[in-house]
């Protein structure tokens, strides 16, 4: 039984991911703040990690020393920055170059990693530091995995959201593709490459546009939207605006204005679908 090393296991896509593994037979050593937190279930439907885990390493990942990693034979990371107010280089860029160099050091077989896809040309903090740890994995002497999903089902949450309260916003024509995947289906493609060696851009089984997005909310709500459409030149000069309100607000607000704009559409995989995902939470 292979120890796999789990980082950024309490966020959406790494409780799918110890599930995924606890599945597939490996031992998992979750990295957690907070064991209590990690045992409960945790947001969007993604499960608790009691029963899960084999091993605890409570701390911060910033502090994790040698013996965290002693005996691990794989290391998966969904370490990054979500909703915290947290520094994308000091989270996705520097957390995980030191996951990386400390799994150098032990002479761990793999380092698999959940990037975002289009980072490489992206221009939010965010997206730069994923980018830039991306290309440190790939040189190391380590075997790289770098998983790189167009959007999750759990962030799509938020266009249901808001068409509850009869809002439907597009940028332009709402052209833009994703093609978004469920956390489990994404954990389960993750867990399958983990002999493998390569970079893979991945989504779910269906693609859409963003108005489609924004149309299917409305129509698991039984409701009709009401569009706000915004031009790309508003969206360009909130951007910019966004660069001089401070490095949060000009992280966040280029990494969803590009993200809105340009396609996100990877290889399919999975059969959870959106359709079933929205009309489940209508229901409710």
């Amino acid at each position: 039984m292979e120890r796999v090393l789990l980082a950024g296991a309490t966020g959406y896509i790494g409780r799918h991911l110890a599930a995924a593994l606890h599945a597939g037979g490996y031992r998992v050593r979750a990295v957690v703040r907070d064991v209590a937190r990690a045992e409960a279930p945790g947001a969007f439907g993604a499960p608790a990690l009691a029963g899960l885990v084999d091993e605890w390493v409570e701390c911060d990942v910033a502090r994790l020393g040698p013996e965290a990693m002693a005996g691990a034979d794989r290391v998966v990371s969904a370490l990054g920055v979500t909703r915290q107010k947290a520094d994308p280089w000091d989270i996705d860029y520097a957390a995980n170059l030191r996951l990386l160099e400390l799994a150098e050091a032990a002479g761990t077989a793999s380092f698999l990693y959940v990037g975002v896809m289009n980072a490489a040309g992206g221009t939010s903090a965010l997206m730069r530091a994923k980018a830039a740890f991306a290309q440190a994995l790939a040189r190391s002497d380590v075997d790289p995995q770098i998983v790189n999903p167009s959007a999750y089902f759990s962030d799509l949450t938020a266009i249901l959201n808001l068409a509850r309260r009869r809002i439907a916003v597009r940028v332009g024509a709402g052209d833009t593709r994703i093609r978004p995947i469920h956390g489990a289906d994404l954990a389960e493609f993750c867990v399958a490459r983990l002999g493998e060696t390569g970079a893979w851009d991945v989504g779910g089984p269906d693609v859409f546009t963003y108005r489609e997005v924004v149309e299917l909310a409305f129509d698991a709500l039984g409701a009709t939207p009401r569009w706000i459409v915004v031009p790309p030149a508003v969206l360009s000069a909130g951007v910019w605006a966004a660069d001089r309100a401070g490095p949060r607000t000009a992280s966040l607000a280029r990494f969803f204005a590009e993200g809105l704009q340009h396609d996100g559409v990877g290889a399919a995989t999975g059969e959870r679908r959106l359709h079933d995902y929205y009309y489940s939470l209508a229901a409710r």
